[in-house]
């Protein structure tokens, strides 16, 4: 089995508990070159454990990184703040995950008694960086500066070709 970039097992108990988890500097790197992303600088999580009946644990807290993107208009790198609320549920061994509302805990599985935290927070990581980051001031330029063969070229009924659309609608009137 492949040990994710930033690993946290942790045992699961009946007690109440908070786990706070901090990735190093070579884990951040090796996460940002997983993302496709110029730098993950900070990244770190504080969750608080619960058990619920049936044997499941709710993992709740919250997840604190900066990130570096770059701009999707100047590739420029963009460092942003990340900060999302985690709700997650760690289901019991060997129960799969069977919940489909989006509104619900992503579920987690476990083995063993163990949960790799460090992966979830990942995985969350993952989920909350900006699809589309752009330095401040980035604007698209005009689809005209961008494309000026386009202007000067002519429509096709203007450069002699009959518009293929007429016989058809000549066959139609009769």
């Amino acid at each position: 089995m492949i040990r994710p970039e930033f690993s946290r097992p942790v045992r699961l108990g009946p007690e109440r508990r908070e786990v706070s988890l901090e990735a190093t500097e070579a884990e951040r790197a090796a996460l940002a070159g997983r993302f496709g992303i110029l730098g993950v600088h900070a990244l770190a999580a504080t969750l608080r454990l619960e058990p619920e009946p049936g044997g499941s644990v709710r993992a709740r807290g919250t997840l604190t990184a900066e990130v570096e993107q770059a701009c999707v208009v100047t590739l420029d790198p963009v460092r942003q703040p990340v900060r999302v609320q985690l709700d997650l549920r760690i289901l019991d061994d060997g129960a799969e995950p069977r919940d489909d509302d989006p509104d619900s805990p992503d579920e987690i599985e476990s083995q063993g008694g163990l949960v790799d935290l460090g992966e979830a927070v990942a995985e969350q990581l993952a989920l909350a960086l900006d699809p589309y980051p752009r330095a401040e001031g980035a604007v698209l330029p005009p689809l005209e500066e961008e494309l000026p063969a386009a202007r000067e070229a002519p429509a096709p009924e203007s450069a002699g070709r009959p518009n293929p659309f007429a016989k058809l609608a000549k066959l139609r009137e009769g």
